[in-house]
């Protein structure tokens, strides 16, 4: 019980077990963002002005520099969820899925490795 029926076991159109994990994945990386986007809202609004040196001394702190590298990461991570299962539902020849499969995971990569990038040269000081 609980395979589907018999001609689906046999054709292999089952289910794939994948279906909670990501949708368990994208609701964790949401609290994620909510939680550090609230954090640095709120530490952005303590500050005195939003000058470059202000806000650069600001990320040259470390708490600050890893809240923002992890919101990065979670939201770069809930955007290339989001945006798969969008491909994997509408774009249906398989050819065309993994050409749009493989850039998506290609920017979201790049992106975030850029946005890394640019938070670790403002904590070690080298963005002047």
């Amino acid at each position: 019980m609980g395979n589907g029926t018999s001609l689906g076991r046999v054709r292999g159109l089952g289910s794939a077990h994948e279906g909670a994990h990501h949708w368990l994945v994208q609701r964790f990386t949401a609290v994620g963002n909510l939680v550090l986007m609230l954090f640095l809202a709120v530490s952005f609004i303590l500050l005195p002005d939003f000058e470059y040196g202000t806000v650069t001394s600001y990320f040259a702190k470390p708490i600050p520099a890893l809240a923002m590298i992890l919101l990065i990461i979670s939201v770069f991570w809930h955007a290339r969820i989001g945006l798969q299962v969008v491909v994997e539902d509408y774009v249906h020849t398989a050819g065309n899925k993994f050409a749009m499969l493989t850039l998506l995971n290609l920017a979201t990569i790049g992106g975030g490795a850029f946005g890394i990038f640019c938070i670790v040269r403002l904590a070690l000081g080298g963005a002047a």
